[in-house]
């Protein structure tokens, strides 16, 4: 009957199979190594936005005359947008720029189609506008930045600036923004006396001009189910090309360049970068989210390391604000709280437990990380600085449910219990108030992962870290202790006799437990 009972239930089948609970072990161990491989290392957890964002260039009109012209039009015919939950926009000299944020759980696909549609209905726009930008905006995660300065040539900066973001590219870099590259622009130059003499204004010139250099529709192919817009291609980019726009004036033909000095120069206010007083360019390393940020650092150090001997003399390379730096400290951080814990936990394991216990209780801190991980991979979670948080808070989570079974089990086992009877009752009788103990922690933590916006998406890391470390917890203390358990009392009682020591920290703790704490808890239960 009683190896029935044993029998019959999981807690029974691997307490009284070893090879189970070694089994089931090592493979939480090798899922957690598994997971280690694939999952993603990055600053903060991945995460989308919903959002969508509108913009629109025309060049030469202010603020104001983007704001009427552009923004409000375009502000008005959006704002009926299903799921909208709030639209922002800037305008500054030249650009519209909407944003559209949605609900959670928006379908971003429909949405975006709906929004092209709106934009492209809109038939009270500037006519010399560039055709509307409209994109969802995607999460880039910045991984590094790169500083490239002379101190001899500043004009070799922007063509050595440029070759290397294609390098980093090709090496696997996501993506590398640039800052304090110089912008050109066409200037187109006349004279109060040559605007007279040709009897136009500056306006008509502007858009006759602007016409004959921009490119612009002219129709549609259309094959079954296919569409391709046909543009002429007549946007110009080299001073010799604005030269040769025709201009008609008096019965004849004449050229651009004949009645205007145009000239390419840089354009006015915009961002500069300096380093110790030497111009500069800033290459902003980015991944996006399928992208590891270690990985991305590695491939940078790599590029620096043959990069730099090859660089023309008076040139310098500087990287700074590495986020991937953030990363292993946290990560060295969890190892050494880690290890930490650990040891202060077997130290008191080993003082209030015997040896063998505390060795296979403490052995459990480990296995759940693994399996947490393991679960954490499926969950499709990955390193990151919450989910490194959420596992230091855990360290002291995991070990206290193995505590409450092992020590149970120790008790029946020295009050003359068989050893696979003393594992598997201790793991019987704490199922109950473990189960409820985990399940309040865990109840504690679930609303967290039922906050909604940009800080419930990234807060969601540490209490799914957590839930998971709880549950590989359970696993561990309730299918894999009691076999380790059930072992170590056998080797116990083929020991025979503790050593003298040991006897003696034993004696003292009884004699503690059964005189002053038992006074203690007496005197409390008749004065309330």
């Amino acid at each position: 009957m009683s190896d029935f009972k044993h029998r019959s239930s999981l807690i029974g089948i691997f307490a009284q199979h070893r090879v189970a609970a070694n089994l089931l072990m090592v493979i939480m161990i090798m899922c957690g190594a598994w997971a280690l491989v694939y999952l993603n290392t990055q600053f903060f957890p991945s995460y989308t936005l919903e959002n969508i964002n509108v913009r629109v260039v025309w060049r030469g009109a202010s603020p104001r005359e983007v704001e009427d012209g552009l923004t409000n039009r375009i502000e008005e015919a959006l704002r009926t947008q299903e799921n909208l939950r709030k639209i922002t926009s800037t305008s500054v000299e030249g650009v519209s720029s909407i944003t559209l944020e949605y609900e959670t759980g928006t379908d971003m696909s429909r949405a975006l189609d709906q929004v092209k549609e709106k934009v492209g209905l809109i038939r009270d726009l500037p006519t010399d506008i560039e055709q509307p930008e409209i994109i969802r905006m995607t999460i880039y995660e910045r991984v590094a930045r790169l500083l490239i300065w002379s101190e001899q040539d500043p004009h070799a900066l922007p063509g050595l600036a440029q070759r290397l973001q294609r390098e980093l590219l090709e090496r696997g870099i996501s993506s590398v923004e640039m800052t304090g590259l110089e912008e050109q622009e066409i200037a187109i130059r006349f004279t109060i006396e040559d605007m007279r003499e040709m009897n136009i204004s500056l306006d008509r010139l502007g858009q006759h001009i602007a016409r004959l250099s921009t490119e612009a529709p002219v129709g549609n192919i259309d094959r079954d189910q296919l569409s391709r817009q046909l543009r002429s291609p007549n946007k110009f980019k080299r001073v010799e090309e604005y030269n040769e726009i025709p201009l008609s004036f008096a019965g004849q033909i004449l050229r651009l360049g004949d009645v205007a000095d145009i000239e390419r120069r840089t354009r006015d206010n915009q961002t500069s970068v300096s380093y110790r007083g030497y111009p500069a360019i800033e290459l902003r390393l980015l991944r996006t989210e399928g992208s590891d940020s270690l990985k991305s650092a590695r491939i940078l150090e790599r590029w620096l390391a043959e990069t730099r001997p090859t660089l023309p003399p008076g040139i310098g390379i500087q990287t700074y604000d590495g986020r991937w730096q953030f990363i292993m400290q946290r990560i060295n951080l969890l190892l050494e709280n880690g290890l930490t814990g650990l040891v202060l936990v077997v130290a008191i394991l080993f003082f209030f437990l015997r040896g063998p216990v505390a060795f296979w209780v403490a052995v459990g801190i480990p296995v759940s990380f693994m399996a947490a991980l393991a679960a954490l991979y499926v969950f499709g979670g990955s390193i990151n600085m919450l989910s490194l948080f959420g596992l230091i808070m855990a360290v002291g989570i995991i070990v206290d449910d193995a505590i409450v079974v092992g020590e149970d089990a120790m008790t029946h086992y020295q009050m003359g219990e068989s050893p696979l009877s003393a594992a598997e009752g201790g793991a019987r009788r704490m199922f109950a108030p473990v189960i409820s103990s985990s399940l309040t922690t865990v109840a504690a933590f679930i609303p967290l992962m039922m906050l909604g916006g940009f800080i419930g998406k990234l807060l969601f890391a540490i209490p799914l870290v957590i839930i998971c470390v709880i549950l590989a917890s359970l696993i561990e203390s309730f299918l894999i202790l009691p076999g380790h358990l059930r072992y170590s009392f056998e080797r116990m009682r083929a020991a025979g006799e503790v050593s003298g020591r040991r006897k003696q920290i034993e004696d003292w703790f009884d004699r503690f437990r059964e005189r002053r704490f038992r006074r203690w808890v007496e005197a409390s239960i008749v004065h309330p």
